[in-house]
């Protein structure tokens, strides 16, 4: 299983960006994919989560009703929208995915895929 992160980039407060994560050897409707970011010198966090169907979607509080989530699974990629973007959404994000279902899919355990990062700068 690859998974290839991009759409990264340099953009100003308040505006938008949108990621993409392309996988290959699975198929591309199973199991969920999710959105983590690592800002310098922190942690790596939760940031948003989709189910296989794309019927559920997951957020952390601190980007709910900033980023959307979704998916199209005929192009086997999953997308990041980002809007109102503010400076402490500066990070590295990488895009990951389980090999099993019903789990908690902001716990960054249960994803055993993951991206290579795409790195996010948020100018003030």
């Amino acid at each position: 299983v690859q998974l290839q992160a991009s759409g990264g980039g340099s953009v100003q407060a308040g505006g938008s960006l949108r990621l993409s994560c392309v996988a290959s050897g699975i198929p591309a409707d199973s199991y969920a994919v999710g959105w983590f970011r690592q800002a310098p010198g922190k942690e790596r966090e939760f940031v948003a989560a989709v189910t296989w169907s794309g019927s559920k979607s997951y957020y952390a509080e601190s980007v709910k009703g900033r980023f959307t989530i979704s998916r199209d699974n005929a192009k086997s990629t999953t997308y990041l929208q980002m809007d109102s973007l503010k400076p402490e959404d500066t990070a590295v994000y990488y895009c990951a995915k389980p090999k099993v279902y019903g789990i908690d899919l902001t716990q960054q355990a249960v994803y055993p895929y993951w991206g290579q990062g795409t790195l996010v700068t948020v100018s003030s």
